[in-house]
């Protein structure tokens, strides 16, 4: 049966070569510290199942020294010239977006193929990543045979974007696991006690406000909705609103993370989303972005409250 491991090889692989071209990027004055970054993180994915749970953490342990010494760099220049991508954009238009749009088809294509299949040739979980993974190798290919860049093109620009975002990119995988590790460590559990010795929740509206202005909350603080969500499913969702007001956890959980997402627009925390697109975009404010968001940011969580809550107590 296949299941993730596929796609941890093509992941590595990718950072491999980052790490392979940062070694020859003269124009980098730290490309030492990109060449290690990259390729910790491809030892990650390429042999992290054998490398044991000691062996993991010092690797994460590094990573995280490299970025929070700042070692490291950007990339040297592109590897096409601004006349000549703005002559391609004005020959092909549109259809430079083909591409992309392969990649949402063949994951949609894959997962409504195979899903249901007996016996079943991939594991649940990894249908749709895997497909997702198989439409970016598809849309690359394609990009290749149409647009005829030089070979190592796809490397290289792959390496320049994620040289610029930098220790960022690894961000969410790294909240992720550390909401993770708050779960087995039962900080829902505490959290959870004192909402309920200190919180007015002796209503379904109650816990459905305190669920989800708590998991906005929570991802303002960590950065990542997927940390807070262990968090305040144990502490609030699963013994409230679906243990004690028997609501429907699959809303509950699709909700709470629409609300999680609300203090992803928040926060800086979410680097990724919010600080790197300002240092893209040469933004004169690095909170501009967050600025712009909070707005919106706001009445949605008011809407998804009320969402969650005339919804998840009807099934």
């Amino acid at each position: 049966m296949i299941g993730y491991a596929p796609l941890y090889v093509v992941v590595g692989l990718f950072f491999a070569a980052y790490a392979a071209l940062s070694v020859l990027d003269s124009a980098n004055p730290r490309r030492p510290g990109n060449t290690a970054f990259w390729a910790l993180l491809a030892v990650s994915f390429l042999f992290g199942s054998w490398l044991g749970d000691i062996a993991n953490g010092v690797l994460v342990l590094a990573l995280a020294g490299i970025g929070g010494f700042n070692l490291l760099g950007k990339a040297g220049a592109a590897t096409t010239g601004a006349a000549e991508r703005q002559a391609s954009a004005v020959r092909r238009g549109n259809w430079l977006f083909a591409p992309v749009l392969i990649v949402p088809a063949t994951a949609l294509a894959g997962t409504l193929a195979f899903r249901g299949m007996h016996p079943p040739l991939f594991s649940a979980p990894a249908l749709t990543l895997f497909w997702l993974g198989a439409g970016v190798l598809i849309a690359l290919a394609a990009a290749m045979l149409w647009l005829r860049p030089p070979a190592l093109a796809p490397l290289q620009e792959g390496r320049r974007l994620a040289d610029t975002i930098g220790w960022a990119a690894i961000l969410p995988q790294m909240l992720a696991s550390l909401g993770a590790v708050f779960a087995v460590a039962g900080v829902g559990k505490a959290v959870g006690s004192v909402a309920t010795n200190y919180l007015p929740l002796g209503l379904p509206f109650e816990a459905v406000a305190a669920y989800c202005i708590g998991m906005a909350l929570f991802t303002v603080v960590m950065g990542n909705a997927f940390a807070a969500f262990p968090v305040m499913t144990a502490a609030i969702g699963l013994p409230l609103i679906v243990g004690k007001f028997h609501g429907d956890p699959a809303i509950m959980g699709a909700v709470g993370m629409l609300s999680g997402y609300c203090g992803t627009l928040a926060t800086p925390m979410a680097a990724n989303f919010n600080i790197v697109p300002a240092a893209l975009l040469e933004l004169p404010d690095r909170n501009g972005v967050i600025k712009a968001q909070i707005p919106t940011a706001v009445p949605l969580l008011i809407g998804n409250i009320l969402l969650m809550y005339f919804l998840v107590y009807r099934y």
